[in-house]
């Protein structure tokens, strides 16, 4: 992966769409926590996390800027890389997630929204956990002004609360967050797949 986001820091109008797909991911994932709210026991750390998520969203979207400032104004499927699997990446996660809850807990309705959040923000974390310090090396490696060391930082955070949560939710939280990984794995590398396939033809 580092090759590629290497390759990709180089180029300012393809670093402009990676950080725009970058942004959407966030923003997307910031939606879907704010859709798992209960209507009225919302507790603080679920809106902590939306919020952050959305701020990530912002930070990304307003570094582009500093690339090419007329770039990727909105997430239209041409100012993101490998759209359709971008879009369909946590929509996907989402739902393999919610059918194995379901299938293994037995909840339905907010409670199942619920555990979907715990596990789904879980896996998202750890990606996050992998995939932006990597980012960060290759930026650092180009001395570039774009950074995302604040995301860094709040995403370890995430990942320590989540864990926190999911513990709290059931003892063996872990082996079925180790099944979950596995189908996270599947699509993130169906999704990185399609990047590479889109830069090989840029």
């Amino acid at each position: 992966m580092y090759n590629l986001i290497q390759r990709i820091v180089q180029q300012d109008q393809l670093h402009a769409r990676w950080l725009n797909t970058l942004s959407y991911l966030e923003n997307a994932g910031a939606r879907k926590i704010s859709a798992c709210e209960h209507h009225t026991l919302v507790e603080i750390i679920q809106l902590k996390h939306a919020a952050e998520e959305h701020r990530h969203a912002y930070i990304l979207k307003k570094q582009i800027s500093k690339l090419a400032p007329a770039a990727c104004p909105d997430y239209s499927d041409s100012y993101l890389f490998a759209a359709v699997s971008t879009r369909q990446y946590l929509a996907m996660l989402d739902i393999q997630c919610s059918r194995y809850i379901k299938s293994v807990f037995g909840l339905k309705g907010a409670q199942l929204r619920y555990a979907a959040y715990l596990f789904v923000t879980y896996l998202i974390e750890v990606r996050a956990d992998e995939l932006y310090p990597i980012y960060q090396r290759a930026l650092s490696a180009a001395s570039h002004p774009v950074t995302v060391k604040s995301i860094i930082a709040e995403e370890e955070g995430h990942l320590e609360e989540m864990s926190s949560q999911l513990s709290q939710f059931s003892a063996d939280w872990q082996a079925h967050a180790e099944i979950l990984q596995k189908m996270e794995q599947g699509l993130f590398n169906r999704w990185l797949g399609c990047l590479e396939s889109e830069l090989a033809n840029a």
